[in-house]
């Protein structure tokens, strides 16, 4: 996806809408209209004034080549950001503040997915492969993508996969409402033959319904899985996460898990059309930090994690725990997960952290999340050190995301292309969206992505609450340091965690998604490079 990064100046009428926000949101964080807020208000006023006297021109911060829709005017004369420092005239001051939005060194690394030559279009195919995804949006973005390649070595024709309607989000999206099932559907010609649906007379026809076991290889489908052909037509896979291994998989299976993930399983034109409204609104507060902040009710209830909320607020988080079935784990020591480094990072301490990096008050930060629980109560620290703080609800109106609004999937497909086209991305907690944004953002050069080491940083925090340790240069000098190779630079795919064994072992190793490299990564020259540039 190539997002225009040009930004018009704003007209008077624009500027005067953009100070009404800006001291509206200060005012509903509880900031203090200082000065420094006077002057700014008074330079936007003047420069608003002289722009209008000086051309007739209604300029805005956000201009579509097509012709605009009414609320794409709205945007414009009511909600756009103030003009801080817009992408032409925000001046970089020393090389610290410039390394704030550089990217590591990709070393030349760039995708080469395309197949061997000994990989062949599909043959006559032996029978329907059927698919129930599960989990959010990620996980069976993760799960299609693997049961594309499972299809592929059961030399099967795949039934585009049915989503999740059950989990916790109870979202009851079809395939094509979250992705664009033609250019599924035509994209892996060459690889696997896709349907949209059963033949008519297999509908009601015995089907062979399986769990497939998980990390699986080559071998457990061919000499178990395949078998089945002989006694149905029709296979069903009752669940599609993690069903295949990371590693020790042929290179021509893996380069198709690439070119599903990351080619195939584009979304929907509607989806991708407002991800891309998105990224260039917020692009006209300048570069910016798109955060994974997962503080969401269903993360703390699942991962047990309490800190910094109330006894009711924990004991409601516990209940919705108790009585979500498909939940194994329920009686969770809330303080151990956070000193083992298991909980994701709260609000308060997203800003610490941020702060700490040296982000200034005025990076604009973009939250990639659902609702964050606790609403408004939770998110003061973080909006009090870093005002420019926006989502997809404050970019957008409530007309133009009503069509996704009451769809998880299809609401977390927004955050996700905002969050992949991102200067940077941090996530605060290392979950399946994490792991997708991080590695998609590996396979399109390496943009910076920093994952925090919440185990060093809680001891941190901890020791600046007790007082032990104070917010400062000596702080942000450890956390830089510990944070130095943390920054998505191109590294070999992790193995197992040694001493880990059986499924521990496997749930240990960096995900297929999380890290292409080598497979599906290569630098110009070497013997697996191609020029096949994906694009999302």
């Amino acid at each position: 996806m190539q997002l225009r990064r040009k930004v018009r100046p704003a007209g008077a009428a624009a500027r005067r809408a953009a100070l009404r926000w800006w001291l509206l949101s200060l005012a509903a964080t509880g900031a203090a209209v200082t000065a420094a807020a006077a002057l700014l208000a008074v330079a936007l006023h003047f420069s608003g004034s002289l722009a209008a006297s000086a051309s007739s021109s209604s300029g805005a911060p956000y201009r579509l080549s097509q012709p605009r829709e009414a609320e794409e005017l709205r945007w414009e004369r009511e909600v756009a950001p103030p003009q801080l420092a817009s992408p032409q005239s925000r001046k970089l001051d020393g090389a610290a503040e410039r390394s704030l939005w550089l990217p590591a060194p990709s070393r030349r690394f760039v995708p080469c997915v395309a197949p061997s030559p000994e990989f062949k279009s599909p043959v006559a195919s032996r029978g329907y492969l059927l698919v129930h995804t599960n989990g959010g949006l990620n996980q069976m973005r993760a799960g299609i993508s693997d049961m594309v390649a499972v299809a592929r070595i059961l030399n099967a024709t795949l039934i585009i996969p049915e989503l999740d309607k059950k989990s916790f989000w109870h979202d009851k999206s079809n395939f094509s409402d979250v992705f664009d099932e033609e250019h599924f559907i035509n994209s892996l010609a060459n690889d696997v033959k896709v349907e949209k649906k059963l033949p008519k007379e297999l509908v009601k026809a015995p089907k062979s319904v399986r769990y497939f076991k998980s990390w699986s290889g080559v071998d457990y489908y061919q000499d178990e899985i395949s078998p089945l052909w002989d006694h149905r037509q029709v296979i069903r896979a009752a669940k599609s996460d993690s069903r295949l291994a990371n590693n020790y998989l042929p290179t021509d299976i893996q380069k198709l898990r690439c070119r599903a993930f990351f080619q195939a399983l584009r979304f929907a034109p509607p989806i991708e059309a407002l991800g891309k409204l998105l990224v260039e609104r917020m692009r006209s507060f300048g570069p910016y930090i798109a955060l994974h902040l997962r503080y969401e009710k269903d993360m703390l209830a699942f991962s047990g994690c309490t800190h910094g909320l109330s006894q009711t607020e924990s004991e409601e988080l516990a209940m919705i725990r108790e009585n979500t079935t498909y939940w194994k784990v329920k009686d969770i020591d809330p303080l151990e997960q956070r000193s083992h480094g298991y909980c994701p990072l709260t609000p308060k301490e997203v800003g610490m952290f941020l702060s700490a990096l040296g982000y200034p008050s005025s990076t604009p930060v973009y939250i990639a999340a659902g609702e964050i629980y606790g609403g408004e109560s939770h998110m003061v620290d973080l909006q009090s050190r870093f005002p420019i703080l926006m989502n997809k609800e404050k970019l957008a109106s409530a007309e133009e995301l009503r069509p996704f609004s009451q769809y998880a999937a299809q609401m977390a497909a927004l955050d996700y292309i905002v969050s992949v086209e991102s200067d940077v991305f941090i996530p605060s907690y290392s979950g399946n969206m994490a792991r997708a944004v991080a590695g998609h953002r590996r396979f399109v050069g390496h943009r910076k992505t920093i994952s925090p080491d919440r185990k060093a940083l809680v001891r941190l925090f901890d020791k600046v609450d007790s007082g032990l340790l104070k917010e400062g240069k000596r702080l942000s000098e450890r956390i830089l340091d510990i944070h130095r190779k943390r920054q998505g630079s191109p590294r070999k795919r992790k193995g197992p965690i040694s001493g880990t064994k059986g499924k521990d072992r496997f749930r240990s190793e960096e995900a297929f998604y999380e890290n292409p490299l080598p497979d599906c990564l290569c630098q110009p020259g070497s013997p697996d490079s191609d020029d096949s540039l994906v694009s999302i």
